[in-house]
């Protein structure tokens, strides 16, 4: 198999541990409201966002010896396995002495039973929630394209520029594949500092959505200047690239005390169901996204054009709407306004 078919299949690789983290993610939103004080919510979800981050180092790490050794497969075999043993772990921890219950496991009746009676509520529940007042509110829209920005950048970045790096930069395999794990490395760190600076603000007074905005437009504004200076013919050497774009992409993670910070302030009530709306929206550019990127790079052969120039606008765009109509102010449709 050629190289670089193995680098670019160990990236792609690892992206079930890293939905593994995100599917979680959603849930605990809905658990992190009730037991976390405001003033400590930034590092509560940078905590467990983070994950995003660990999840794709440790993909980057142990997909190219398994594959080399064992064959692509067994990446994926490895990966669904995790998330197998991630439910059953959970299901464990949630249901406790129950789940364990040999009598109950032994029973299918019960267990049929417990998988109707779950769909009811949760069908029940669904009737409930206000989804009018959510798409009829300018915060929830604001959250719904900021998402949709960020995910932009992120997964163009995560799908594009190992190539970047590769064919662009003139960095062999072996190179493009360490400076590829630099940026989730960087932001595991920025995260911890973020989200120490966002509650250090709010413990003080600042107002929460002042806060959401400055670390929301901090995780937009400092990628996209960073691929500006990438983007242009300034005659920087390789490493140099590596190090901005680095750091543009590891200073993102600051959305983590801004932008998913905000479902929770907004509405405790709801923050499950509001993350599952605009996570829903910030998929796209992973299935859009990433073929456009393509299309334009055989169309154009411009790095700057295909990849960068698209980050840059939809970073500059959502930073402009997050600051005029994003709010960390509950709202009317929940129960704590």
């Amino acid at each position: 198999m050629h190289p670089q078919l193995i680098f670019s299949i160990a990236l792609t690789s690892k992206l079930p541990m890293v939905m593994n983290v995100t599917t979680m993610t959603v849930l605990e939103v809905g658990v992190l409201i009730w037991s976390i004080p405001l003033e400590e919510r930034s590092r509560a979800v940078g905590f467990v966002f983070g994950g995003l981050s660990v999840g794709s180092v440790m993909g980057l790490l142990l997909a190219p010896p398994l594959i080399q050794n064992l064959g692509w497969e067994s990446v994926f075999y490895l990966f669904g396995l995790l998330g197998i043993a991630w439910f059953l772990g959970f299901q464990v921890l949630e249901g406790g002495e129950k789940q364990l219950n040999p009598k109950s496991l032994s029973s299918p009746d019960t267990l049929t039973n417990s998988w109707k009676t779950s769909l009811t509520e949760l069908n029940g529940s669904l009737k409930d929630v206000p989804w009018k007042a959510f798409f009829q509110n300018r915060a929830v829209w604001a959250m719904i394209y900021a998402h949709f920005c960020g995910s932009w950048g992120h997964y163009n970045c995560l799908s594009w520029l190992p190539t970047f790096f590769s064919e662009e930069l003139n960095l062999n395999l072996t190179e493009a594949a360490w400076v590829s794990i630099l940026p989730p490395l960087a932001s595991i760190f920025v995260t911890g500092l973020a989200a120490q600076l966002a509650d250090n603000l709010i413990s003080r007074g600042v107002e929460t959505t002042v806060v959401r905005k400055i670390c929301q437009s901090i995780a937009f504004l400092s990628p996209a200047i960073c691929m500006t200076l990438s983007s242009l013919d300034l005659g920087l050497p390789p490493w140099e690239i590596v190090g901005i774009l680095t750091a543009g992409l590891a200073l993102s993670s600051f959305a983590l005390s801004g932008l998913y910070c905000t479902h929770q302030d907004m509405s405790p009530e709801y923050a499950s169901i509001l993350l599952g709306i605009t996570n829903t929206v910030g998929a796209v550019p992973g299935i859009v996204g990433v073929a456009l990127t393509g299309y334009l790079l055989d169309l154009t052969h411009s790095w700057s054009i295909s990849l960068f120039a698209p980050s840059i606008f939809f970073y500059v765009t959502g930073t402009m709407v997050w600051l005029v109509f994003a709010s960390s102010k509950p709202q009317s449709f929940s129960e704590h306004n």
